[in-house]
């Protein structure tokens, strides 16, 4: 067969193009699927984290030095038929592990057992008390995210004698002892001025709320000024930024760039580290609570703990761990999620 008769072949057919709303679609089920993993990680691992926590809580006490018999009988002398009710009652005969796992059962269920010093469960004690330590660190945290993100974001914006000034009242507020500045406010604001009442926290209600003030303000002070000094950080950085320069150089308002570029990009990193400050609260209010003798959880682990009250402690102690890892890791998730520049379930290239 000569070549002019030979049949040109044919082109292959090109593959038709994936429709604009399919793709969209593919790649939103994609982030989900990525977000569902990413999520899942992290509870895996506040679950281990606070099983890690529980065995460290349980140990702890046991580790110490003392026989839990001494406590439980307050060194009086006693018959071998009564150590030996006390020990059945409290399964001390058992092992460790058979201890510790019919604790942690009981927790999952939400049964700390029976308060050694005033023969009641431990979670009804409890339970009446953390309304106090919750609103106290609640109130704290307002005050931490309203004034420190104020003063910083000011200091930032509008440099001069005034911020340099507040951010170095900052500086100082922040090398003051948490009890250092309960006592100085109970002084003045209490005591000279009789603003506030001096001690424990008033009725539920408004009177509560009027009673938690300089509490609440005592325990947020440092972390109003570091917040305040990270702030001011995070928004200068911004301002000095290419993006944020070619912007205001091309004659866009100042006041658009700041809210559409500088805000945004500062308010990631600022409410990460504010929200991990508002953790630290927690264990804050322990020494808050003592000093203005609030009758809240972190009084009565002081005085469990002098006391030896072994069951009470170890609520307390696994109540503060547990809020504090549950925070950070929705801090965590939070941030990643919010964060378009963060890879959620990719490695960086």
């Amino acid at each position: 067969m000569s070549d002019a008769t030979m049949t040109p072949p044919s082109p292959s057919p090109s593959p038709s193009p994936v429709p604009s709303g399919q793709a969209e679609a593919k790649a939103k089920r994609r982030h989900g699927g990525a977000i569902l993993r990413f999520v899942s990680v992290r509870v895996a691992g506040l679950v281990v984290t606070l099983f890690i926590a529980s065995l460290v809580v349980f140990g702890a006490l046991y580790a110490a030095p003392g026989n839990p018999l001494t406590y439980l009988t307050h060194g009086r002398t006693m018959t071998p038929e009564a150590i030996a009710a006390i020990k059945a009652e409290y399964h001390l005969d058992d092992s460790i592990w058979q201890q510790y796992l019919r604790w942690l059962g009981g927790v999952l269920h939400g049964d700390f057992g029976t308060s050694i010093i005033y023969n009641q469960p431990v979670s009804s004690l409890v339970g009446s008390r953390a309304s106090v330590t919750t609103l106290l660190v609640i109130m704290a945290a307002a005050i931490v995210l309203v004034v420190g993100l104020a003063i910083g974001t000011l200091a930032g914006l509008r440099p001069g004698w005034l911020s340099r000034s507040a951010m170095a009242g900052a500086t100082g507020v922040m090398a003051v002892p948490t009890f250092v500045g309960a006592v100085v406010l109970i002084v003045v604001f209490a005591v000279d001025l009789e603003w506030f009442p001096v001690f424990g926290a008033g009725r539920a209600g408004l009177d509560e709320v009027y009673h938690l003030v300089l509490p609440s303000v005592a325990l947020a002070l440092a972390s109003v000024a570091f917040v305040a000094r990270l702030a001011q950080t995070a928004v200068r950085a911004e301002l000095s930024a290419d993006h944020v320069q070619t912007a205001i150089s091309r004659g866009l308002p100042r006041g658009a760039v700041v809210r559409r570029h500088v805000m945004r990009n500062a308010a990631m990193p600022v409410l990460t580290v504010a929200g991990l400050t508002i953790a630290g609260l927690i264990a804050g209010s322990v020494v808050v609570e003592q000093v203005f003798q609030l009758g809240g959880l972190g009084q009565f682990l002081v005085s469990s703990v002098q006391q030896k009250d072994f069951p009470v402690v170890q609520a307390i102690c696994l109540l503060y761990v547990a809020a504090f890892i549950v925070l950070n890791t929705l801090i965590d998730i939070a941030y990643t999620l919010l964060d378009p520049r963060v890879s959620i379930g990719k490695k960086d290239s």
